[in-house]
């Protein structure tokens, strides 16, 4: 338990021994306002959708961006600081090794998703009815630990390639394009919808709309059953490739490459 809380917490601190902690605000507060606004106002100039709908569709799909990046530069930032080589060699247990780092990202990328909705809320003049705030804030939760698990992934091929920003953005990408941010998929191609069912955030954002919509726990339990499974698979396949890029990276002596 100390190494799962004390090393999340000092590994999301240590992004700030370099990092201004004041470029988070164009990068997670206002880059996710501009976007909703930006496929809202579309939407009504092409007379599609609705204010509520990009709303909720862009809101939860920017919780990706801390879930993505962040999981990611837990190693590759280990690698550039030249300190990877002494955390594989520590005797701690990688599963709470690992998942400690993932807390912090998982936390973050909610409370970017919180303030996206609220913020893009008051701007559009969308108004969400009370009784659904909490339930959609428990959606929330689950479609952030959802993308989560695939930033778990995306930390793991940091053990295996020496720059995973290239790979976070078209994973960022796909998430924008697939999982129904902006789009029904209803109205993407049968390839495309078989895609998105086994992406985080798509049941996650079908969900959030449900609820948002008045729809009740039984009508979007498959939904959030399937993202958080989603999460939880995820998660398995980020651990068992930690395992094995850590065993190929000893055999190879590249754990020190950058």
């Amino acid at each position: 338990m100390r190494v799962f809380f004390r090393g999340g917490l000092t590994s999301y601190r240590a992004l700030f021994t370099w990092l201004s902690p004041w470029i988070l605000i164009p990068t997670f507060l206002i880059g996710p306002v501009f976007q909703i606004l930006f496929f809202a106002y579309v939407g009504r100039t092409a007379g599609v959708g609705s204010d509520a709908f990009f709303l909720i569709g862009n809101a939860v799909q920017y919780a990706a961006l801390p879930c993505l990046f962040a999981m990611g530069h837990t190693i590759s930032g280990e690698r550039s600081s030249g300190t990877l080589p002494l955390l594989m060699a520590s005797p701690a247990r990688r599963i709470p090794l690992f998942l400690g780092r993932a807390l912090p990202v998982l936390i973050n990328g909610y409370g970017v998703a919180l303030f996206s909705l609220v913020a893009g809320a008051l701007l559009l003049g969308v108004r969400l009815p009370p009784a659904t705030l909490a339930p959609l804030a428990l959606v929330v939760a689950v479609a952030t630990f959802g993308c989560t698990g695939l930033g778990l992934v995306t930390a793991a091929l940091a053990l295996y390639v020496r720059e995973t920003a290239v790979l976070t953005n078209i994973a960022f990408g796909v998430l924008l394009i697939f999982a129904g941010v902006n789009v029904p998929l209803a109205a993407m191609p049968g390839w495309m919808v078989a895609v998105a069912e086994w992406l985080p955030l798509t049941h996650g954002i079908a969900a959030a709309r449900q609820v948002a919509a008045g729809a009740g726990w039984a009508d979007v339990r498959s939904d959030l059953v399937a993202e958080a499974g989603l999460g939880l698979l995820y998660v398995a396949i980020g651990l068992a490739m930690l395992a094995f890029f850590e065993r190929e990276s000893r055999r190879r002596s590249t754990l020190d490459t950058y």
